[in-house]
């Protein structure tokens, strides 16, 4: 009877101990789990603020290109291509459907975005160039009244200092 109740004790022992290190083992898998979600929250947040800083550039730049719009510094193609592909970038909150809040300068990109630029301008025949040149200088000025309001959109919506 004796024998039962030490194998008994020291199996109750074994029992209490290995509970113990499994509460351990849980415990130590809690706080890995912890450290683990505030390492998704702060990273999470640092994209967030990534983007932010992101859009926040691209903006100033929206800004700039839209100034020399208004400014007659710039051509009417040149300012819808690249107010486009700045826009189309935009990311969260500041994402923008072009097409839906710039019509006009939608209407001009997709007039010009397939025509050729640059060097690629300069291997075209004189003719075809001046084909190209006559339907751009046509859009642009069929459009540019309205590129011009658009503009003052964009521009409204600068953040004061």
């Amino acid at each position: 009877m004796q024998d039962m109740t030490l194998w008994l004790g020291l199996a109750g022992l074994i029992v209490a101990v290995l509970a113990s290190y499994a509460g351990y083992l849980l415990f130590k898998l809690y706080k890995q789990t912890q450290r683990h979600k505030a390492f998704l929250a702060r990273a999470q947040r640092q994209q967030e603020e990534g983007i932010k800083q992101r859009n926040a550039n691209i903006m100033e730049s929206v800004l700039i290109i839209a100034e020399a719009g208004k400014q007659d510094e710039c051509d009417m193609s040149e300012i819808a291509i690249r107010l486009y592909k700045l826009m189309e970038v935009l990311q969260g909150d500041h994402r923008v459907d072009f097409a839906c809040h710039y019509p006009a300068m939608h209407e001009l990109y997709q007039v010009v975005k397939d025509m050729p630029r640059g060097d690629q301008r300069k291997t075209l025949a004189k003719k075809e160039r001046m084909q190209l040149d006559l339907i751009r200088m046509k859009a642009e000025a069929r459009l540019q009244e309205t590129i011009k309001s658009e503009l003052d959109v964009i521009l409204a919506a600068k953040p004061t200092a």
